[in-house]
Parts: structure tokens; sequence; C-alpha cells
């Protein structure tokens, strides 16, 4: 797998394997024969989605992974969620759209309101942790964990697909991987899908 975001996304299915922690079972399913939507897709037939979502989270730059974490999130919630997670949802949407650390730094704020426990909370300090520093910005730079984002972005599809209905969760971790796998695609983040972009 060839890494079009160097400095984003770890570069091989067995790197993102790791990196991402997945469990036993996951790792048993892949071998080096797999292109890595040949193993998304074995994970999903063996129901292994929450490991899926982890692969996804990991191997998605980290703008474009924060989207999937955001847009999982608003699909977690009623029309009309409560003032606070409708406000950390808007501005996790402001630095999606605008990536400032004047946004990144209210997301944090308002993840820290609503909890990072939450879909809105989670994907707001993914937004957060894909900065360059967790100090103030007055203070010198301290680097967030390498795959703090991530972690968090995998958070935030996770409690999305589980928070509202959990009898239903299955049928939403599919729809969120298969948005993920969307959101591959458009990135090219494997590299061949040139051509059918539309």
């Amino acid at each position: 797998m060839t890494n079009p975001n160097p400095g984003g996304p770890v570069k091989t299915v067995a790197d993102i394997c790791r990196v991402a922690e997945m469990d036993e079972a996951a790792m048993a399913l892949w071998n080096d024969g797999l292109d890595p939507r040949d193993y998304i897709a074995q994970l999903v037939e063996h129901e292994l989605f929450v490991d899926a979502i982890k692969f996804l989270a990991h191997a998605l730059p980290k703008r474009q992974a924060v989207w999937w974490a955001w847009v999982s999130a608003k699909r977690a919630y009623d029309d009309e969620p409560p003032e606070a997670v409708k406000t950390t949802l808007e501005i996790t949407g402001k630095w999606i759209a605008e990536p400032t650390d004047e946004y990144r730094r209210a997301a944090m704020t308002h993840a820290e309101a609503v909890g990072y426990g939450t879909p809105a909370g989670s994907a707001a300090l993914a937004a957060f942790l894909s900065g360059d520093s967790l100090a103030p910005p007055q203070l010198q730079a301290v680097a967030p964990p390498r795959y703090a984002a991530a972690k968090a972005i995998s958070g935030a599809v996770i409690l999305a697909a589980v928070s509202r209905d959990p009898q239903k969760a299955n049928e939403q971790f599919q729809k969120f991987i298969t948005q993920g796998l969307e959101v591959a695609e458009k990135t090219q983040l494997w590299g061949d899908n040139a051509d059918s972009e539309s």
C-alpha cells in the first residue's frame, strides 16, 4: 500500500494492524495476498466490525478520518441534539472545513464539555489531536502521541454505532464502514481509483 499522505497514515497493512491494536482474530485473517480492501471485507464478513473501524481510522488521512468520525457522530443523535452536542458538532465541522488552530482548540473545549465518551466529544477530541501541539498556544509545542487522533476517530465511530440503538449496532457498523471505505476511495488511499473519480 503506497502512502499518498506522507506524515499521515501508516504505510502497510501490517503496520496498520500493529498500531491499531487489532484483536487476534482480526490479525489471523490477514495475509500478504490481501489488499487493504479485501482485508476489510474479510473483517466485515467475520463480523469483526470494531477491527475494521480501527483499521480504517489508522489508514485514512487525519482530516478525512475526522470527517468520517464527525458524520458518524452526527448520525448518533436526533435531529435536535442537546445544545452542547450541537455546538460541539458545529465547531468540529468548522475545523474540518478550515483546520485552523483556533477551531482545533475550540473543539477540545467542547469535547471536554460533552465528554470524551460521547460520539460528538470523541470526534471533537480527534480534531484537536490532529494538530501539532497539545500545549497552550503560548507554550512550547508538545506533539500529541502519533496515533492518538486515529484512536479518537475509531472511538467516535464505534460510539456512534452503539449509542443510539445498541440492538442495531451491527447494521450501523456496516453503514459506517461502507462510508469509511468511500472516503478511502475518494482520497485514492490505495492508489488505483483515479479513473473512477467523479
